[in-house]
């Protein structure tokens, strides 16, 4: 997406592009300068001297408009209103009554650039001073009510635009803080949890290992009783740290249809998925087994399918074999490889087969009617061990 997230910068130039569109659109109202420019009877050098200053307005405007919020210091932000003041009360007292419009700018630039502490005050200064210009210029009274609600409405909107911008800023840094926060602590419970695996353990091998090692020569067999019971104690941690670190990497539904509607959006296919599954009851295997089977579905899906619809079902089933919940994942694409020959546990759709099969659940896949079908069905009532291989 290339569209400017509010309260970010622009990434690249396209942002930029897209953000001086949207700035330079209200531009628009110049209009009345500009045609006094063209048909209003001045001489060639005042044209030129308009065109001028009406360039350095909108330069001016610009620049600070686009750089509001960057942090630069009040004192500075001032000035520059002070200059697009300065700019609109010449323009508009030597060229006439069409120029006036320049201090609803001055008034927006105001709300836009200037905290609110400092815009509540500048905004009906801007404003006074419209007014006492309208007051001396020919007929500037004719424009004054059209301009002086525009300039009020305008300015005090911008300054709530411009605190929503603060806000939205302040909450996406506060969010990445968090995840921050959340990546430390979970890598502080994970360092917890293998030092209490491995502490023991490593200890345990350690003392063996010297007691082997002094063993050695004279008692050969009590050594080798040593040495089996080094073999026996590192398995056992082995095993304890694959069960930990797969915990930490074992997936959840919600995120897993989370991350395929932005998956499914991303690659221009219509997602069609359900709210907020029920998960009560169902044991963490076959919740976890069908993230995996939603995962693997989505991405073929994205990679192979050449789809344009995609339909993810979660539903749950009564048996004869028990209570199911059953996910079913359906494209209108064409085909493609799906879950490639030779894949290893965990690839494809063989390595689902497997993760099913070691929950107490199957899987289904093949070609449907006009497209491509996996349905995978894991059971909600917690089954024994030694289901999986009936499954």
């Amino acid at each position: 997406m290339n569209s400017v997230g509010m309260g970010q910068r622009p990434q690249n130039r396209r942002q930029q592009v897209v953000k001086f569109l949207w700035v330079g659109i209200w531009l628009a109202y110049l209009s009345a300068p500009v045609r006094d420019l063209l048909r209003g009877g001045h001489s060639d050098g005042v044209v030129v001297l308009g065109w001028i200053g009406l360039a350095a307005f909108v330069f001016w405007y610009f620049t600070l408009v686009v750089r509001a919020g960057r942090g630069e210091r009040n004192g500075v932000v001032l000035g520059s209103v002070a200059v697009l003041a300065a700019q609109s009360t010449v323009l508009s007292l030597t060229l006439g009554r069409e120029w006036l419009v320049l201090y609803v700018y001055v008034a927006i630039a105001s709300g836009a650039a200037l905290p609110f502490r400092l815009a509540r005050w500048m905004i009906p200064a801007v404003s006074a001073l419209l007014t006492g210009a309208a007051l001396l210029v020919p007929g500037g009274t004719a424009f004054l009510t059209g301009l002086l609600f525009p300039a009020l409405l305008g300015g005090f909107s911008m300054t709530g635009v411009r605190e929503l911008i603060r806000t939205t800023t302040e909450l996406r840094e506060a969010r990445a803080t968090v995840a921050r926060l959340a990546a430390n602590e979970e890598r502080l419970r994970l360092a917890r949890d293998l030092h209490d695996l491995l502490g023991h353990s490593l200890s345990l091998i350690t003392l063996k290992s010297e007691l082997a090692g002094r063993m050695l020569p004279g008692h050969p067999e009590k050594a080798a009783q040593q040495v089996a019971d080094i073999e026996q104690v590192s398995r056992q941690a082995l095993v304890d740290v694959r069960a930990a670190v797969a915990g930490y990497r074992r997936p959840r539904l919600l995120e897993e249809l989370a991350g395929a509607r932005v998956a499914l959006t991303a690659a221009g296919i219509t997602a069609e998925l359900p709210a907020e599954p029920d998960l009560d009851g169902v044991p963490e295997d076959s919740e976890t087994a069908l993230a995996w089977a939603l995962r693997e579905a989505v991405t073929n899906v994205v990679r192979h399918s050449g789809a344009r619809r995609c339909t993810v079902e979660l539903l749950r089933r009564r048996t004869l074999d028990g209570l199911l919940l059953e996910l079913a994942v359906e494209d209108d694409g064409s085909g493609g490889p799906r879950g490639g020959p030779g894949g290893g546990p965990g690839n494809g759709l063989t390595g689902l087969t497997e993760r099913l099969t070691q929950a107490g659940g199957t899987l289904e896949a093949g070609r449907a009617r006009n497209g491509f079908l996996l349905i995978a069905r894991a059971p909600v009532a917690a089954v024994p061990a030694d289901v999986g291989s009936g499954a």
